[in-house]
């Protein structure tokens, strides 16, 4: 990871050339406003076809051990880029058997040649879907979200009474500084077009599990669960069937607003960039 390849991703992030009809950016379903996850419960492809799941954000995924909501094989990001780009169940960027069209268009813009040039030295410049995944991978990693009135001790009371409910009733499984084990759960009933993990593992009690959610900037991605399907955190707490009253529902809400990273979803490095190579 260096500053070039940061750099490069990021454009690269913004690129719709990286869509088969030049319609779709990563950036189109991940919405720095919204900590790159997007706002609706899923979103369709270029052709149309309807989308799976509820976009993530992709604040600190540089340290997640799980890249997607039921897949644990995939554990590096320049392995989930391909997802988006080349998949099929859905078609999202609908690349799939063009590989080297993206290449092919980059190449044509002599500031991505530049880029490249200076991002891989190594590769003597080479453009190609490694140095893609790379770049994106870079800019991913770049994506650090550690400045929250909870992580600066400067939350409202009714949070600060939040996080000592949340520790107790949910912790368990949204643990650690990402507030995620990695684990995989079932937490709604089971949906046979979306069999969650058990499409990865084959196994029938896999049925229905999907990854625990980080929750850092959890209070900007909704709607919320794997399919998008809660409307408001409340009803997302609500889903868990935890042992919470009613104040202790809106003490624990009021702890997931704290966990909103103002500088993070307003960071100009992470926005769309207006000058590459110098030019507007």
């Amino acid at each position: 990871m260096s500053a070039a390849k940061v750099s490069l991703g990021r454009r690269l992030f913004y690129d719709a050339d990286l869509s088969i009809d030049g319609t779709m950016s990563c950036a189109s379903c991940h919405e720095q406003k919204h900590a790159f996850a997007d706002g609706n419960a899923t979103r369709p492809g270029v052709h149309g076809d309807a989308g799976r799941r509820n976009v993530p954000g992709l604040a600190n995924v540089a340290w997640l051990s799980s890249l997607t909501s039921a897949d644990p094989r995939v554990t590096t990001l320049e392995a989930q880029a391909a997802i988006p780009i080349f998949g099929l169940t859905p078609v999202e960027m609908g690349m799939h058997g063009r590989e080297r069209e993206i290449p092919r268009r980059l190449s044509r813009d002599a500031c991505y040649r530049q880029q490249f040039r200076a991002a891989f030295p190594d590769r003597n410049g080479q453009i190609d879907m490694t140095s893609v995944a790379m770049a994106l991978a870079s800019f991913e990693r770049s994506m650090v979200s550690f400045d929250t009135p909870a992580d600066r001790g400067s939350m409202l009371p009714d949070a600060t009474t939040g996080k000592v409910v949340f520790a107790r009733a949910c912790a368990s499984c949204h643990s650690g500084p990402h507030f995620t084990d990695s684990r995989f759960y079932a937490i709604l009933p089971v949906n046979p077009a979306d069999r969650g993990l058990a499409e990865a593992t084959g196994r029938p009690a896999d049925e229905g599990h999907f990854r625990t959610p980080p929750l850092r900037n959890v209070a900007v991605t909704g709607p919320w669960f794997h399919d998008g399907s809660a409307r408001t955190l409340r009803e997302a707490i609500d889903r868990h069937r935890a042992a919470l009253d009613s104040d202790e529902t809106t003490q624990v809400l009021a702890f997931l607003e704290a966990l909103t990273d103002r500088n993070f979803i307003e960071n100009r490095n992470f926005a769309y960039p207006d000058n590459p190579c110098g030019k507007k």
